[in-house]
């Protein structure tokens, strides 16, 4: 191989390399786009669908409760 097509194959490697370091900055997996951690020692998200960074297939009434009730002992009464 020729000395330019080595800089071309590094160059696409680096630029794969910082595409993979760039998705991987965006926080916490659980947390949704744009929602910040902050700086809580449980890092605990948004309560809701709005809150994830994926949307689940079959959320209901229960699945919101239960959410809404995180991080407390006691399970929502709605089931």
């Amino acid at each position: 191989m020729s000395l330019l097509q080595w800089a071309v194959a590094g160059a696409a490697g680096y630029a794969i390399y910082r595409a993979v370091q760039k998705k991987n900055e965006t926080g916490p997996v659980a947390f949704a786009d744009g929602e910040d951690a902050g700086g809580n020692f449980a890092k605990v998200r948004s309560a809701g669908t709005e809150g994830m960074r994926s949307d689940p297939k079959g959320w209901d009434n229960v699945d919101q409760a239960s959410d809404e009730s995180f991080p407390a002992s006691d399970p929502p009464a709605t089931y």
